[in-house]
């Protein structure tokens, strides 16, 4: 895969992002005999068996057989790609599996899958992620929870270059709104994206709380941000899969946030279906 720090070994320049995007795109519709797709789903940490539910396939195959897509460096992320014909109809894109900041390959590769996705057609992005709850007041670990804004402490940003991005509602009103009538019961809730791959220390729990925070990871808001430069609407889904270090005295454990995704997959996957129809 191409550097993404502005220039190759041999010193000539990097690929253009949305370049190789929309040639990812194109190798993408070719494979799957389709002039475009309507909306996609990225699928974090434990979600991918919820994608089941969502639609009949008709294709799926490792994502590094598109341009510019590296490698799953995480368990429980597949690193497939899949595409599903709903029960109405919708030809929806879904990436089980995403790259992370922390994975060290750089922004481009965190935000490529999504910059595809809208270059094939889609204007519905949904992210879905693990999450740490910060509010056990009134989160479960197990629940689903809306983003309804996000804080971006990652030091890091896809938009280069005097590109003003108005983000005032990075996650569509209209969307959430959606989501609702599809489960009345979802709470909304604040996401705070971190770098990691570290957990955050008990004492910057305390200080995300303050800063307002309800849900706290490692992913989502860099796509999130690239999906509205492209013009994309985005929806996210936070599965909170444990509370936040300190707040009950317990380790935090990757293999902790897997089992409550395999233990919630049949919600998640009913849940997603009834919304990419409605969306």
């Amino acid at each position: 895969m191409s550097s993404s720090h502005g220039s190759s070994p041999t010193g000539a320049a990097a690929p253009d992002p949305f370049a190789r995007a929309a040639e990812a795109a194109a190798a993408l519709l070719s494979r799957v005999d389709l002039a475009s797709v309507e909306i996609a789903l990225v699928m974090g940490s434990g979600w991918s068996p919820a994608a089941d539910a969502i639609g009949e396939p008709v294709a799926e195959f490792p994502v590094t057989e598109l341009p510019g897509f590296a490698p799953p460096a995480v368990e429980g992320h597949a690193g497939r790609v899949r595409v599903v014909r709903t029960a109405a109809g919708r030809n929806v894109l879904i990436f089980l599996g995403r790259t992370h900041l922390y994975e060290g390959r750089g922004v481009e590769p965190v935000v490529h899958g999504v910059r595809t996705a809208i270059a094939a057609g889609a204007r519905v992005i949904v992210l879905t992620n693990a999450a740490g709850g910060l509010r056990p007041e009134w989160q479960k670990v197990g629940e689903p929870v809306l983003i309804s804004d996000h804080i971006n402490l990652t030091g890091a940003n896809p938009v280069t270059g005097a590109k003003f991005i108005d983000l005032t509602e990075v996650y569509s009103a209209r969307l959430r709104e959606l989501a609702r009538e599809a489960d009345p019961s979802l709470a909304e809730g604040v996401y705070v994206a971190l770098r990691g791959p570290t957990y955050e220390t008990p004492a910057e729990i305390r200080m995300l709380r303050t800063l307002g925070g309800d849900m706290v990871g490692m992913s989502t808001v860099l796509e999130a941000i690239a999906a509205r430069e492209g013009g994309a609407e985005v929806l996210g889904i936070s599965l909170v899969t444990n509370p936040g270090a300190g707040l009950v005295g317990e380790p935090l454990d990757h293999e902790e946030v897997l089992a409550v995704g395999r233990a919630t997959a049949s919600r998640m996957g009913a849940l997603l279906a009834r919304l990419v129809d409605k969306l």
